[in-house]
């Protein structure tokens, strides 16, 4: 009875050190003596109470010997992150640091075009953010023009800018959504103002701008997917992600198309203040999207819809067209739809090279015919 309560105490000691790990020990159980082997004599009891000492002994430092060994299992790692999870978003190494007092400046880059849910999706994010305890906003939004001029954007809503490129406020948050082409000055005003911004995000084509400053050179990125040959082509030493919601490098950081800004727009939050706090302004929000824990959810665009008789498609932006009233060039014995004059332009400056950067691509083959 003494070793059984011996035993009973071991085992309620390793569950403590092993940390509560379910494991099956296999224990040689003895039985009680039947009345014919209590005649025994006293040499054959010495010997049977020898050999059971010798396997107790033994029992007892394998048991051992299994403890330390869950001990330094236990103590050695099952340490996980996201790192563990090739499609999560690591969120140690890359958070930023919101300041001690007052509030995160985040600059809209706009222009003559700019496309409405590229920047008041990620506009509604940062608005909505909200810190336990705490009553000031954390994030200070304006928009910023080249000049003051109202601007007309997507579907005619018309905006006055909060600045010009001129006196805007130092931004540590710019957003840049697909807009007209910038001009010299407004470039020059990305890439200064970046020296020193936590985040340089770009959404949709704002990629297109991002990538005018210089900054992308040698780096990834994303972009909408109906543009993706304009960009390859455009953009030889920019490393394009097909399939990526968004792409981070240092404090520089593209989205896809539209929508994707908002993903973006709430991983910097998650940056900035964790998951909770993004998790809580997504709920806020009622956005159901979780593309912004993980970066590589946009693989339904990863590969690019084909043209072909049945379904023929655009071939510098991927949208349907007529074939019997769309612009169309012949290459190669093929013949390519476009959806307006200028897509047919973008593609015969050169063919060859938009052909090549157009793949990889998916079933819906070659040209039409």
């Amino acid at each position: 009875m003494q070793q059984k309560s011996f035993l009973l105490q071991f085992n309620e000691k390793w569950e403590l050190i092993a940390g509560g790990r379910n494991m099956m020990i296999v224990v040689i159980a003895a039985t009680h003596l039947s009345s014919e082997n209590r005649i025994m004599n006293a040499r054959t009891i010495n010997r049977i109470e020898l050999v059971c000492r010798a396997a107790r002994f033994g029992l007892l430092l394998a048991l051992g010997v299994l403890a330390l060994s869950a001990l330094f299992a236990t103590g050695a790692a099952v340490k996980t992150d996201n790192r563990s999870n090739p499609n999560a978003v690591s969120t140690d190494a890359t958070s930023l640091k919101p300041p001690d007092k007052g509030q995160i400046p985040v600059a809209f880059l706009i222009s003559d075009g700019a496309v409405v849910i590229d920047f008041c999706g990620p506009w509604e994010v940062f608005q909505d953010v909200m810190i336990p305890g705490r009553e000031e906003m954390p994030f200070r939004l304006y928009t910023v023009a080249e000049t003051k001029k109202p601007i007309r954007t997507s579907g005619g809503m018309q905006i006055v800018p909060d600045y010009t490129i001129q006196n805007a406020p130092p931004p540590k948050v710019i957003v840049i959504p697909a807009q007209s082409a910038p001009s010299p000055a407004v470039l020059e005003w990305v890439i200064k103002s970046s020296k020193t911004t936590d985040v340089t995000m770009s959404v949709c084509t704002g990629a297109f701008v991002l990538a005018k400053t210089g900054l992308l050179k040698d780096k990834s990125a994303t972009t909408y997917h109906g543009a993706f040959g304009r960009f390859a082509t455009q953009f030889p030493d920019v490393q394009l992600k097909r399939g990526a919601r968004f792409v981070e490098n240092g404090n520089l950081a593209t989205a896809g198309g539209l929508s994707s800004g908002i993903d973006l727009a709430l991983r910097v939050v998650e940056r900035y203040y964790g998951r909770e706090v993004a998790l809580k302004t997504a709920y806020n929000m009622e956005y159901q999207g979780e593309g912004w824990m993980n970066p590589d959810s946009n693989q339904a665009y990863a590969t690019s819809l084909v043209s072909t008789p049945e379904h023929p498609l655009c071939t510098v932006c991927g949208m349907d067209v007529d074939p019997k009233t769309a612009p169309k060039s012949v290459f190669r014995g093929a013949t390519y739809y476009f959806c307006s004059e200028d897509d047919k332009k973008t593609f015969d400056a050169a063919p060859d090279k938009f052909i090549t950067a157009i793949a990889p691509r998916s079933a819906l083959s070659g040209s039409s015919n």
